[in-house]
């Protein structure tokens, strides 16, 4: 078994790279620890707000008594690297960390693939999806017949379909979809609040496949998500945004487009309640000459890997995984 998963590890890190590279993206060595985490509210406000789903990153003691936070996204600090001369697209491949108890689909350290570049919310869906499948088509095409000695000939036929089960839905839609299917009223208030991982496997067996969740409620997502034109149920402000839902299983990519004036940026910095300092180099570069707009995503390996393979828990996915219950190998 780890023979195997040890290779499908390798053809993810090869696939990911060739594909970003490919696009012209730059790989970008970030950093681990930061004050700007991307899920402020989960932090700072978590005792008076909960703008975010989002849980709170891991809290360090820093030198000469400063506070810092390992790392739960790169989307931050790739924006800025954006900022670089001739840097229209950048990439990472990267280790987060989120201060959760591990379950079936959750890694207290986990890996992601992100992606940020200088496009609209529409063309960065592509480039999400044309990784998955590029990963997927790899495995598929393995030489050494890697995924047919894991996987049952149903299996392998509904990856080779892959790309022919995309659901693109509206948030709102998903909603809907589940009301009619449990009947359970709770589904009729567009908000987050009631979709957590059962809905998330529930809406692709409804659907049957791949599903793309678009333009969540604006204020319980991450403040950096920019509104969008598209208008929610009753007029309700919603962001930019796209989650993709790997078929009986989760959210494998989250996406979406940056808020670009410094005028919308410093609003949701006030709902959000973000401090001020730790935040101003993001802020600030909205007000550079040299800014533009942006959109990206981050695509969770392990997720990914627990999906393609079907496996019942996320640990397996890889030799090392990090649990609550342990640091030992």
């Amino acid at each position: 078994m780890w023979t195997d998963v040890a290779i499908v590890n390798d053809v993810v890190f090869r696939s990911s790279v060739d594909y970003l590279t490919g696009l012209g993206a730059r790989f970008v060595p970030l950093p681990l620890t930061t004050r700007m985490i991307s899920s402020p509210g989960a932090v700072y406000g978590r005792e008076r707000i909960s703008y975010t789903t989002d849980t709170s990153p891991i809290k360090l003691a820093w030198f000469e008594g400063h506070t810092a936070f390992l790392a739960e996204s790169s989307q931050i600090y790739l924006e800025l690297a954006l900022l670089v001369d001739q840097a229209d697209a950048v990439f990472c491949v990267y280790n987060s960390f989120r201060k959760e108890e591990a379950d079936a689909t959750h890694l207290p350290e986990f890996r992601h693939v992100e992606y940020e570049g200088h496009v609209q919310q529409a063309r960065n869906k592509e480039i999400a999806l044309g990784l998955l499948f590029r990963v997927v088509r790899d495995l598929l095409e393995h030489p050494s017949g890697l995924l047919e000695r894991i996987l049952t000939r149903e299996q392998l036929d509904g990856l080779a379909t892959l790309e022919q089960r995309v659901f693109d839905i509206e948030f709102s839609e998903a909603l809907e979809a589940l009301l009619e299917e449990t009947g359970d009223e709770r589904y009729r208030t567009f908000t987050l609040e009631h979709f957590g991982s059962p809905e998330e496997v529930l809406v692709t067996q409804i659907y049957g496949g791949l599903v793309l969740l678009n333009h969540f409620p604006l204020l319980e997502v991450p403040f950096y998500h920019a509104i969008s034109d598209t208008r929610g149920p009753a007029d309700a402000l919603v962001a930019e945004n796209t989650d993709v839902v790997w078929p009986g299983y989760r959210e494998v990519i989250g996406s979406g487009q940056r808020v670009g004036s410094i005028e919308e940026l410093e609003e949701k910095a006030e709902i959000f309640n973000l401090p001020r300092d730790d935040y101003a180099p993001y802020l600030q570069s909205r007000e550079l000459a040299g800014y533009q707009e942006s959109s990206g995503f981050g695509m969770g390996w392990e997720r990914l890997v627990q999906g393609v393979l079907h496996m019942p828990f996320i640990y397996s996915a890889v030799p090392f995984p990090r649990t609550h219950l342990g640091l030992r190998p």
